[in-house]
């Protein structure tokens, strides 16, 4: 999540990235801003900008559904004998006039490149959890767990902890980007300063 004078959000592709038979879907929003300096821009995002706890550039969410295949055991137990995840990743990041003047086109055009570039590594920190979850669900056995019951609540523990870690990698990545002299840091100072 890339944060300006209030915030913003980035993030890296998905890259074809296909796990145990799935693969991702991505959707990508935009908000039309206007402007025609770098300064004017950049302003005009701070005003439309999405709202992602405070005001952003840029933000990527997801969608995330399971299909899973709960197994009673003759033993007793319970078996998660499949998980087929169905995620769509979300980004949304501004839209600069189409007529815009060249050299400031070509400022926009770094900023904007910069901005997605960040946006999908928050993407790919999503993926990753995913992958994460996919792996510790396929098989997880509860003893003496003829409703399936037991097992559920042990998953949803895991899934919880997996969750908070996404969350944690993405603020780490977007302070590292944000703070002085870091990529996203000086991909705002360009625009800004530029024409």
């Amino acid at each position: 999540m890339l944060f300006t004078g209030t915030v913003l959000a980035l993030s890296t592709p998905i890259a074809n990235a296909q796990t145990g038979g799935w693969k991702p879907s991505e959707q990508i929003k935009t908000y039309a801003i206007s402007g025609n300096t770098g300064f004017g821009l950049y302003q005009s995002v701070g005003e439309r900008g999405p709202q992602a706890g405070v005001q952003a550039v840029a933000h990527t969410t997801f969608k995330l559904t399971w299909r899973r295949d709960y197994r009673p055991q003759p033993d007793g137990a319970c078996v998660l004998a499949t998980a087929r995840p169905n995620l769509t990743i979300i980004y949304t990041w501004p839209k600069a006039p189409a007529k815009l003047p060249p050299d400031v086109a070509a400022s926009w055009q770094r900023f904007i490149s910069g901005v997605e570039k960040h946006e999908r590594v928050h993407g790919e920190h999503i993926l990753d959890m995913v992958k994460k979850i996919e792996a510790y669900s396929i098989g997880l056995r509860a003893e003496n767990d003829p409703k399936c019951q037991k097992v559920r609540v042990v998953l949803q523990q895991r899934l919880g902890e997996l969750s908070n870690e996404q969350r944690q990698r993405g603020r780490d990545f977007d302070r590292d980007e944000l703070s002085n002299g870091g990529a996203v840091h000086q991909l705002i100072l360009a625009l800004v300063n530029g024409p």
